[in-house]
This record gives C-alpha cells, structure tokens and sequence, in this order.
C-alpha cells in the first residue's frame, strides 16, 4: 500500500481516483479552495487527517477513515460510496453522508444537517449526532448507544433496529416502516406518526402527540411522560407502565396502562380499547 504522510492539499482532486493508498497525518486545505480531494478512489486508509475543503469522498469503494475532523466547510463528504468504516472522527460538514451503503460507524460526533439521506445498511455504535432530517430515506439502520439531538430525524425509514439510544427530537419516525426500538428514550412532539409496524419494547417516551395515524404499532411494557392525545387514529397493541395524561380515539386493538387522565371519544370509528388497572369505572 502506498503511503501518503504529513502533506498539504488544496488542489482540485488532488489524489483523484486512487487506489491502495494509506493518507495519514495529511491536510486538505488552502487557497487554491480545490473540490473532491479523493473522488473515484479504491481501497483507502485515512488516518489522523483534516478536510476543510468541499466532496472529498465520492462514488468511492472499501474506504476507512479513523481519528480524522470534517470541519463545517467540509460540506457532503461522503456521497455515492460503499464499504465504508468511520471510527473516531468528527464530521460536521452539512449533508455529510448520501446515497451511500454498506457503512459502519463507531465513537463518531456528527454535527450535519441532513445526514445519511438514501443510506442503505449502516450500523453506527457509540456516537453522538446533531442534525435534522437525519436518515430520512434509509433503510437497514442497526444503532448501538447512539445519542441524538435535532428535527425531523428517521422519517421514511425502513428495516431498522434500535438499541440503547437517546433521542430528543421531534417529528421523529414519522412513516417509518419495520422498526424495532428497544431500551431507548425517545423524547419529542409527534412521534412516529403515520408509522407502519413499529414496535417501542422497554422504552421511555416522552412528549406531546405522540404515536398517532398508526398501522400495526405496539409498545411492549414502555414508560411515557408527558404524553398527551395519544394514539389518535392507530391502530395499536400497547403496555404502558406509568400513567397517561390522555388518549384520544385509538382505531382499535387493546391499550393497558395504569390510568389514563382523559379519555377522548369523539370519532364513532374508534373502537380501541383501553383497559385500565385503576379506574373508577370502565373505560
């Protein structure tokens, strides 16, 4: 493997199309402002670099990148690309990682609005992220101990795993498809709307509206907080733990929560049930 080690680069595609190449301790910055430092490029190591420049990593393959920084001038990095292993950088450019697949990412900090658009298989473990619209499009997350603050995050997702997580964000899940959220806190406005067999096991929710126009959704013995017109049109199999303020006209299945605050009825269509174990009449 060709080693490149301790340089500048400023200049446009400056190791276009490489192949068998290890960069390390190197510079992409300067200047002549030069695009696409390693677009086309084959078998890449890049370790312990910074990249303050535009698109380095286009429609490349079997690429590594470790204890590197993407600055915020490092705008979309990584498109197009597959066999990707990011391990301990920081990538803070907008739009940081598209249309990309077969990725794995561990002890990373993401600061990108619009990260991981059209991303088909990522695993991410151990990493911290800022962003709205996060993953939107993509499929086959598998997520380990990742926490995530933002807007907007996983809407359009599909065949997706969760494990371990914390995330604030509102407007989260929405038609999401085939996911699976395990031991998580997820905390937000409007959660998960419009969702089609999702299933919360273990988790604790939090926020207003939350889990409404649903197909095919459950929570398994999850905790809500401040949870208020839930389950509005869904259709729903749930174990809550912890009282809610309100449930407004689930569509059917059978809700079993403690006590409910207010229980909405206005729609003649919604035949949920909602059993609870303290009441002073039925539900």
């Amino acid at each position: 493997m060709k080693i490149v080690e301790n340089e500048t680069f400023d200049m446009e595609r400056a190791l276009y199309a490489s192949q068998g190449v290890l960069v390390k301790h190197c510079t992409f910055d300067g200047p002549t402002d030069g695009e696409s430092a390693l677009k086309e490029s084959r078998d890449i190591q890049v370790s312990d670099c910074f990249f303050n420049l535009r698109y380095p990593f286009w429609h490349d393959d079997r690429l590594k990148i470790t204890g590197s920084e993407m600055t915020e001038l490092c705008r979309a990095a990584l498109w197009y690309s597959k066999d990707i292993e990011i391990d301990d950088t920081k990538l803070h450019g907008i739009k940081a990682l598209r249309e990309c697949s077969q990725v794995k990412m561990s002890g990373c900090d993401v600061i990108s609005q619009e990260f991981g658009w059209s991303v088909h298989g990522i695993e991410m473990k151990d990493c911290t992220v800022q962003s709205e619209y996060f993953m939107m499009r993509s499929d086959q997350l598998s997520f380990t101990n990742v926490e995530l603050k933002g807007k907007y995050s996983f809407q359009y997702i599909q065949d997706s795993v969760f494990e371990g997580c914390v995330f604030d964000t509102k407007d989260a899940f929405w038609h999401a498809k085939n996911v699976t959220v395990r031991n998580s806190v997820v905390k937000g406005e409007y959660l998960a709307w419009y969702c089609e067999n999702v299933t919360f096991e273990n988790c604790k929710i939090v926020g207003t509206q939350p889990l409404c126009y649903c197909k095919g959704l459950k929570l398994i013995n999850c905790e809500m907080a401040d949870t208020d017109l839930c389950f509005e049109k869904s259709e729903v199999e749930a174990t809550v733990s912890t009282p809610v303020l309100s449930i407004k006209n689930p569509l059917s299945g059978h809700i079993y929560v403690p006590y409910v605050g207010e229980i909405i009825r206005d729609d003649a269509e919604a035949h949920g049930e909602i059993i609870m174990q303290k009441q002073s009449c039925c539900a």
